[in-house]
């Protein structure tokens, strides 16, 4: 027996899988994961992986939350330990009182387990080697053979685990009836030998509702091809391109000529990003809605100096869904790229959200374009005139009209009427549009959304994108110390002018972060004004997804130095 009372809970703890990359565990995991949701259960799967193809570590890591939380909590209570090179690593991460699932075909010495976890011990090896002759066999079943270990030692509905098995192997009997007896042996051999189930237990539950289980890069590229994308320029480069793919899968059923079965877009893989961007800045030029999808290198294309993009900052897939086609919109506007901040933990994970859904009804936004009705009326064109003050001038595709309008842009200082100029007027003039532009998009793009505690409290919290739903977790634990906090989500750069507002009403306001230099931070300050010393830092940066215990700690721990009063010089 463990020296630690074992973990007892129903529908709510976390699994992690620690396998090899490219041992085939991905599928299996997944299974074990949609087998929770069949049975009403929110799950919010995780895939945690180097940068390779195959032959190293990775974990696949399962919160089970009745209650719905769906970030990253922290801790693991189950561990099933299939990498003996990260052995010590996983072992040590368990919780106390917690479970370690593991091949025990080899025996290890003792020391290679904790005092205070329940260890449980599968041959896995030595049920694949009797079963099977192949080795990739061997290798690819003995995953399936854990899952029906788990199916037994959780309790869980078997049937439902059988079902989605049926589902994935629709079309391939035989691949079908080999699944469902390796995970038959699992689950026979686990309910035969061990005491079953644990302390662990799933139950079925009604918590899903009617949300959805979708990856944020599917959503994403589903948005774009809502959002009016028919050109796509893109590079590989993980965690980006499934984005890629995706979209060529959504084109294949939605984006075909039903008279001429011809496609109905152009997607092209680069020689590099900068190719891409070249590509899609091109396409948008002509007319098209174009789009790329690359990850943190390939973003160093943007420019040189100090320029400021348009950010979108979605926070699951639903609002990747949104902001994909909100981006075309905005594109065509403000006429300029515009980020969508997608990351790994939201792009390539599956994740429950709202539907989706659209307006059949919706009207693309492509702004300020001027017709060849428009110049042959006398109307005053110039490429970088702003007639109206909002910093945007108008625009012609070109070949609009045989004489007029634009059919080549420069790279060189210019005037309003794309003249080429040297001189410092005409070039501060345009730099004073762009401001105004920018001051623009503060109000097109989506705003924050506020929550406030339910009592009054003077400290807030800043926080974007996939920091969310490890967010909503951390606020309960907060309150449940006693302490309050506002909370302020900002959804887009530039900043809407609530954001200075929520500082102002607050004494101090933590910025919640996944990177080293507080990035939105320094934004907030330095476009809000905002002193600060009021803003306090909360970063998490050492690769891992951000979880609800390290946010309610540190804001927390913070939270508690803020109510010691400092002792005071009695005179007498």
């Amino acid at each position: 027996m463990p020296s630690s009372s074992p973990i007892s809970s129903v529908n709510d703890f976390v699994v992690r899988f620690a396998n090899v990359n490219g041992s085939g565990s991905a599928s299996a995991n997944e299974l074990f994961a949609r087998s929770v949701l069949r049975m009403g259960i929110p799950v919010a799967p995780r895939n945690i992986f180097p940068s390779n193809i195959q032959g190293l570590p990775t974990w696949y890591e399962v919160r089970i939350s009745e209650a719905g939380h769906l970030g990253a909590r922290g801790g693991t209570d189950l561990m099933v330990a299939m990498n003996p090179q990260t052995w010590d690593r996983d072992v040590a991460g368990i919780e106390p009182g917690g479970y370690l699932l593991y091949d025990c075909t080899k025996p290890l010495p003792t020391s290679k387990f904790r005092d205070d976890i329940t260890v449980i011990g599968v041959p896995l090896t030595a049920i694949c080697n009797r079963e099977y002759t192949d080795a990739r066999q061997r290798q690819l079943f003995k995953n399936i053979v854990y899952v029906g270990a788990l199916c037994a030692l959780l309790d869980m509905d078997v049937e439902a685990t059988e079902q989605l098995v049926a589902e994935q192997f629709r079309s391939k009997e035989k691949l079908i009836q080999a699944n469902l007896h390796a995970l038959h042996l699992g689950r026979d051999w686990a309910l035969k030998n061990l005491p079953c189930p644990i302390g662990l237990r799933l139950r079925h539950a009604k918590t899903v509702g009617d949300r959805i289980f979708i990856e944020g890069n599917s959503a994403a590229a589903l948005g774009a091809v809502y959002g009016g994308a028919s050109v796509c320029a893109w590079y590989p480069i993980t965690p980006s391109s499934s984005l890629a793919d995706a979209f060529t899968n959504h084109c294949r059923r939605l984006r075909v000529d039903p008279v001429t079965k011809k496609n109905k877009v152009a997607i092209v893989q680069a020689e590099d990003e900068l190719a891409s961007i070249g590509m899609v800045i091109g396409a948008a030029w002509n007319g098209a809605r174009a789009f790329t999808a690359t990850s943190g290198p390939g973003i160093s294309y943007a420019s040189h100096g100090d320029t400021k993009h348009v950010l979108l900052f979605p926070e699951d897939p639903a609002e990747a869904f949104d902001f994909a086609a909100d981006a075309f919109d905005l594109a065509d506007r403000l006429q300029t790229p515009i980020f969508v901040m997608l990351d790994l933990d939201i792009g390539m994970n599956h994740r429950l959200c709202r539907p989706l859904s659209w307006d059949d009804n919706r009207k693309y936004d492509r702004g300020k374009v001027m017709t060849a009705a428009d110049l042959d009326a006398g109307k005053d064109f110039g490429r970088y005139l702003d007639v109206d003050g909002d910093g945007i001038p108008y625009r012609t595709y070109p070949g609009t009209h045989p004489t007029k309008g634009s059919f080549f842009t420069r790279g060189t200082s210019r005037d309003r009427y794309a003249r080429y100029t040297e001189e410092g007027a005409p070039y501060a003039d345009n730099m004073q549009r762009l401001i105004r532009k920018f001051e623009t998009a503060k109000d097109l793009v989506p705003r924050p959304l506020q929550a406030n505690a339910a009592k009054p409290t003077k400290y807030g919290v800043i926080y974007y994108g996939s920091t969310s739903p490890a967010m909503d977790e951390a606020i309960h634990m907060i309150e449940a110390r006693g302490q309050s906090l506002n909370r302020l989500r900002v959804r887009a750069f530039p900043f809407h002018s609530s954001v200075t507002s929520f500082v102002a009403d607050h004494d101090f306001v933590f910025v919640v972060e996944q990177n080293r230099d507080g990035q939105l931070r320094s934004l907030i300050v330095n476009e809000c004004g905002i002193d600060p010393i009021r803003l306090v830092p909360i970063l998490h940066y050492d690769g891992t997804p951000i979880t609800a215990r390290f946010i309610a700690r540190a804001i927390g721990d913070h939270l508690d130095a803020l109510k010691v009063t400092p002792l005071r010089k009695v005179v007498s």
